[in-house]
């Protein structure tokens, strides 16, 4: 299954999921949840997702290093600042903190079943192969890192 790391763009696979969680929510009205203040309180949370996503894509910009995910191949500079600091993919991080923020807007229970999913793809597809490039091109560097800083939080 190899044909599938680093082919789909963490925020296209985002919105793809974005997108089967209404999905979802909408073919399986039984799951929906009552909850008082999910869509304003989902809302926030979504754009404190943006918002960590941002910051990680500003610290690239910052280092002049690739942001695109796909070619870990061309990144000139190991990103250990600001929000790297708390995360090795912040980017990540908070495009799953959009997609909760999503969920409980939906307030389904069914559009949490893609939370763990994104986890799982991600790490296994976008993640780990990174993580051999990153291993490949920074050697000693990369591994202190990643012993001082976990991979999602």
């Amino acid at each position: 299954m190899r044909s599938l790391e680093l082919r789909i763009p963490p925020l296209a696979l985002t919105g793809i999921l974005a997108l089967l969680m209404w999905g979802a929510a909408t073919l399986m009205p039984l799951l929906h949840v009552s909850m008082a203040g999910a869509s304003v309180l989902g809302s926030v949370i979504v754009a404190i997702g943006g918002l960590l996503a941002a910051l990680g894509v500003f610290e690239f910009r910052k280092a002049r290093t690739t942001v695109d995910p796909r070619i870990p191949h061309k990144s000139e500079t190991l990103v250990v600042s600001g929000v790297y600091r708390i995360s090795r993919n912040p980017m990540y991080v908070g495009f799953l903190v959009v997609l909760a923020g999503w969920a409980l807007y939906l307030s389904n229970l069914a559009a949490l079943v893609f939370l763990p999913l994104f986890v799982v793809y991600m790490n296994r597809y976008q993640i780990e192969p990174e993580e051999r490039y990153m291993r490949e091109r920074f050697g000693d560097d990369f591994d202190r890192y990643v012993g001082q800083v976990r991979r999602w939080i």
